[in-house]
């Protein structure tokens, strides 16, 4: 059924009146900012905060014309983010040879990055006589060759500069700060510096084949600061066969390397107990032909590889951590503080030829094997097997090519505590 009802409510009552509105018109105008506006932009209080404040009154005006610079910006268009793509990818970028020396059938024996990570450079040596395969004196030709990477136009069978030596180049090294300049050592024990930015006589300094000079090829040379300069020198060490361990200097005006201190590794002064060594480490031995006394610097010595030993790198971020690799196939980490290794890989893969710790990560390390393999290890993943068979790594082989490979950003971000992580490797095994 339906029944009637009633509610009990206040009656509505309405109004009605006129209003005046006003007619708006938008004008584009140029004034001056407001001093009052810029404060508005600060909200730290500047009794509490005054040098974040005057920071920020400072770096202000700059920061916002590059804001208002990238809103007109072409450097990102066309750029798109791949979202597929692998987070652990290695990709070769460029293979690198020099068709003119092809027929010279040349091999990389050494490869070095200039300080501004954009110029790659490689001494190339005759490869029918291997690196250390000489009967007698030297005459092969050899080179010295540089890529600009950066460059659009890159050329890979053309470098950049090529400079050709009259005996094999066996290593070579760029200066740390100055980028045209770079250091090389030869087979017949000469040691040489090259301005690159040179036309014309790029040679700026050699040691010469003297009394001074190695008697064996020279393996390695390297720039490091001079300790007794306060203008932030670098010298020259070059390290040879012969056992020396020579110092040079550069001299302002002459084309001479000063030999200005050395050291002399024999066998009978390397210590056979495993604690450090008590001997005078400025007492003079052997060469006494050379113009500066010659001292034996070893105060301590490892549990030895079994065979040769090709290459040695003192990790950047841990003062006591060292890798080695050689010809025994193995690669090995050792600390200062221990004679015998914290942990030893085989990769399975032949001679290893090289081994060098990654400048970005703590706990990430390459070597480059005899079956011409780049292996990259993460001891955060696995101490065993290798990850992976500026984020650019180079290596070379025994055809005279160059390869510019690109890493992943796991393999060059480093992540939170890495260096806490490898400080545990060493303190763990020193535990044991």
């Amino acid at each position: 059924s339906v029944k009637d009802g009633f509610a009990q409510t206040s009656e509505i009552i309405t109004y009605e009146a006129n209003v005046q509105s006003v007619h708006k018109v938008n004008q584009e105008v140029q004034t001056e900012e407001d001093e009052d506006d810029k404060r508005k932009l600060i909200f730290v209080v500047e009794d509490e905060k005054p040098d974040l404040v005057n920071f920020i009154r400072r770096v202000y005006p700059e920061f916002s014309q590059q804001l208002q610079l990238n809103i007109t910006s072409h450097a990102f268009d066309g750029f798109e983010v791949d979202l597929d793509e692998s987070a652990s990818a290695v990709s070769c970028l460029y293979t690198l040879t020099s068709a003119d020396l092809l027929e010279e059938e040349l091999q990389v024996t050494g490869l070095s990055w200039n300080s501004t990570g954009s110029v790659v450079a490689a001494s190339l040596t005759n490869k029918r006589y291997g690196r250390f395969d000489h009967e007698d004196w030297c005459t092969h030709k050899s080179a010295l060759c540089t890529w600009n990477i950066d460059r659009r136009t890159i050329d890979p069978n053309k470098p950049d500069v090529t400079i050709d030596l009259a005996s094999c180049l066996m290593c070579i090294a760029f200066h740390p700060k100055l980028p045209s300049f770079i250091a090389g050592g030869t087979f017949n024990g000469e040691v040489q510096v090259w301005d690159l930015g040179r036309e014309d006589e790029t040679l700026a300094a050699t040691s010469g084949m003297e009394s001074d000079s190695h008697r064996e090829p020279v393996s390695k040379v390297l720039w490091t600061m001079d300790p007794s300069s306060k203008a932030s020198k670098y010298q020259v060490i070059s390290i040879s066969g012969d056992g020396k361990v020579l110092v040079w200097q550069m001299s302002p005006g002459s084309r001479d390397l000063k030999l200005v201190s050395g050291f002399i590794l024999q066998t009978d002064s390397v210590p056979r107990s495993m604690r450090l060594s008590k001997a005078r480490g400025d007492a003079e031995i052997g060469d006494t032909q050379s113009s500066v006394p010659l001292r034996s610097p070893v105060t301590f010595a490892f549990s030895p590889h079994f065979g040769p030993v090709f290459s040695v790198d003192c990790s950047p971020y841990h003062r006591n951590l060292v890798l080695t690799c050689g010809t025994d196939a193995s690669i090995r980490l050792y600390s200062m503080l221990q004679s015998k290794p914290l942990f030893s890989v085989e990769p399975g893969a032949g001679y290893l030829f090289r081994v060098r710790w990654s400048p970005s990560r703590p706990l990430v390390f390459s070597v480059v094997t005899g079956d011409g393999r780049l292996l990259i290890y993460d001891l955060k993943v696995n101490r065993i097997n290798p990850s992976v068979s500026r984020q650019i790594v180079a290596t070379g082989d025994s055809q005279g090519r160059i390869k510019i490979w690109r890493l992943s950003d796991d393999l060059t971000n480093q992540s939170a505590r890495e260096e806490e992580f490898l400080a545990a490797i060493a303190n763990d095994a020193q535990a044991e």
